[in-house]
Parts: C-alpha cells; sequence; structure tokens
C-alpha cells in the first residue's frame, strides 16, 4: 500500500513538472512552427545564460551538463505533450496548466502534494534560469554598491513588476507574442556569442584580458559595436510580425503573410542573420 501510494505521488510530481514546459499539447494543433520556436526559446534562455555558470568551475561546464538536460527537457516535454492530450479523453478538454490538472483531480491530499511541487519547482527553476544571471548583470553594473543579493532582489522586484500572471494567463497570447518575440532576442544574441567564440575566435580566449579594463575585450568604451549592429539587424525582419502578432488578440494571425510567417521562425531567422552579420562585420578581427 505505501509503496504503490509512494509511486502515486512520484508520478504526479513527474507530470506536474512536465507541464510546467511551455504548453505544446495547446498550441500544437493551432501553429506547429510557433510551438516549435517557443520551445526553443525556453531552453535558449537557460542556454544564454549558461556563460554564467561556467565561473563556478569545471563541473558545471562539462558536457555532462548538456546530455543531461538533453535527456531530461525531452522527456518532460514528451510527457506535457502526453498528459495534456490524455486530458481531453478524461474531462473532454485539454488541460495544460498543471494547476488546474491538479485542481479537477480534487483530492485534498493531492491538492496539497501537487501546490507544494509546483511552489518548489518555481522556486528552483527561477533561481537557476532566471535569476543567477540577471543577478550578476546587475552585480557587475556597480559591485562596490550592488551585491549578488542585491541584484537578486532587483531582478525580484522587476518580475513581479512585469506582471508575469497577465502573461500567462492566455496560453496562446503567452506564446505568439511574448515567447516568439522574447525568443527573437535570444537567437540574436546567441547567434553573436557562437560566432565569436567558436568560428571566430577558435575557442581562445585570453584569460587575462578578460579583466583588463584596457584590455583586447574592451572594444570602444566597453561595448563591442560590430556585435551591436549585428544583434539590431538580425531583429529587424521580425519586427512587423511581432507588431501585428502583438495587437492581434491571442496573437494568431488569422490570414499570415510572409512577415507573418517569419515571425513563426523567430529564432531560428535572427540566429543565422546575427552569426552571419557579425562575422562579416568582423572579418578576421578577433
Amino acid at each position: 500500500m505505501r509503496r504503490r501510494l509512494l509511486f502515486s505521488y512520484l508520478s504526479l510530481t513527474i507530470v506536474v513538472l512536465a507541464m510546467l514546459e511551455v504548453p505544446l499539447g495547446f498550441v500544437n494543433a493551432r501553429n506547429e512552427r510557433a510551438s516549435l520556436t517557443a520551445k526553443v526559446e525556453r531552453d535558449a534562455v537557460s542556454l544564454a545564460s549558461l556563460s554564467e555558470g561556467t565561473l563556478e568551475g569545471e563541473a558545471f561546464a562539462s558536457s555532462r551538463q548538456a546530455l543531461g538536460r538533453l535527456a531530461t527537457m525531452t522527456a518532460f516535454a514528451f510527457i506535457g505533450v502526453a498528459v495534456t492530450s490524455a486530458t481531453v479523453v478524461l474531462f473532454g478538454e485539454a488541460i495544460w496548466d498543471p494547476v488546474a490538472l491538479v485542481a479537477r483531480i480534487g483530492n485534498a491530499p493531492v491538492i496539497i502534494f501537487g501546490a507544494i511541487i509546483i511552489l518548489v519547482a518555481q522556486l528552483t527553476t527561477n533561481m537557476a534560469a532566471n535569476v543567477v544571471s540577471p543577478a550578476n548583470d546587475f552585480s557587475s553594473l556597480a559591485p562596490r554598491r550592488i551585491s549578488y543579493v542585491a541584484g537578486g532582489l532587483i531582478t525580484a522586484v522587476i518580475g513581479i513588476v512585469m506582471m508575469p500572471w497577465k502573461l500567462y494567463a492566455d496560453a496562446a497570447a503567452y506564446i505568439f507574442t511574448w515567447l516568439l518575440g522574447y525568443s527573437s532576442l535570444m537567437g540574436a544574441i546567441g547567434g553573436v556569442l557562437i560566432a565569436d567564440y567558436w568560428v571566430l575566435r577558435r575557442r581562445q580566449l585570453s584569460l587575462p584580458d578578460l579583466f583588463k579594463l584596457e584590455g583586447q575585450y574592451a572594444y570602444a568604451n566597453g561595448v563591442n559595436m560590430r556585435a551591436m549592429w549585428a544583434l539590431g539587424l538580425a531583429i529587424l525582419p521580425v519586427v512587423p510580425g511581432f507588431l501585428r502578432a502583438a495587437s492581434t488578440p491571442g496573437g494568431t494571425i488569422a490570414n499570415p503573410c510572409f512577415l507573418d510567417t517569419l515571425y513563426t521562425y523567430a529564432w531560428f531567422v535572427t540566429f543565422a542573420l546575427s552569426a552571419s552579420l557579425y562575422l562579416a562585420f568582423s572579418g578576421h578581427r578577433r
């Protein structure tokens, strides 16, 4: 009996964690391209900030991190889609929100346990993916005045001011406007990072210069203008599609044009453009 009960709660934990992924089960039937881009964007946020974690040592930067993440994220995405699809059979509608699904079950112990899992999952996920990187960034702006903890608190305040519950209130609007729009920026940033480190510098960095005010990475007053131009120009093609999606209820365009279709591939478009433009602007310079 105890083993059966433990297995049930363990299964519920996995389901809740999986359904905290992008609600692909709800959106896939509406726009497969946008769903793919949204899923890539969710992972791209963490991947773009992983450079912060490499400061912690070789263990964090190990290739095992990539393998573990690939396996777990793939499994969680599949479970999220499978469970969402199963709710259509069980309840007659697609329930992608884990909170709504746990509440629909109606069993008090299950609801309490599910709420605890959701709370813990949100805290641990946000701490790892959404707080570590901006906390370091805010601290780097004024190290003597802003500590890492203060940077984390600033991030938390901004997160509340943004009112994310309004973004998440409508799954379609959340994906077609927020996630896809954000993916255009993350793709452009990722393209510059990959092109600079892997192609231009061939994974060779001067560690002393990373900490020098007048080192080779100082650029023009600390700003790499080639990277900034590549970033800005790469985003331009998807801006019209973003504006149309943002001004349309639900973010879904009834009769999409070429620019709207291009926007559904925002991450891929901006990644390829920014990497190509940055390499073109840089030439053989490092």
